[in-house]
């Protein structure tokens, strides 16, 4: 795939996952890795209908990095904290691998004491 279409896809995976609920049947059109299935399983448990804005984004080659905010109010447990009801909006950073039309691979950075913060669990 071109450069172009990688990013069209991780445009359409990150629109596709915004407000709507995460199905594996969503996830897998984007995606065969079990890894991210868990991940997005594990944050739409903890978030459910979360959202998820691109502010930047830069592809070379195979790989794309979002730089972007998580927004989703807290109504699940998450590593074993109870839901809190509160909403988040939280930066992070994604770098996205595509390989023959999927995400082959992701590598995900954000703040996890802010997002502890926000939560109201640490000061």
């Amino acid at each position: 795939m071109s450069i172009a279409e990688n990013k069209t896809l991780i445009v359409r995976y990150l629109t596709a996952l915004s407000g709507n609920a995460k199905t594996d049947a969503v996830v897998s059109e984007f995606t065969d890795s079990e890894e991210l299935k868990r991940h997005v399983a594990a944050f739409e448990s903890a978030f459910p209908k979360y959202e998820l804005f691109a502010d930047e984004m830069i592809a070379e080659a195979d790989k794309v990095v979002v730089c972007a905010r998580f927004r989703g109010t807290h109504n699940g447990d998450l590593m074993g904290i109870a839901p809190t009801g509160k909403t988040v909006v939280l930066p992070f950073v994604a770098i996205y691998q595509v390989a023959e039309g999927k995400i082959a691979g992701f590598s995900l950075t954000f703040d996890q004491l802010d997002l502890l913060k926000q939560l109201g669990v640490m000061q």
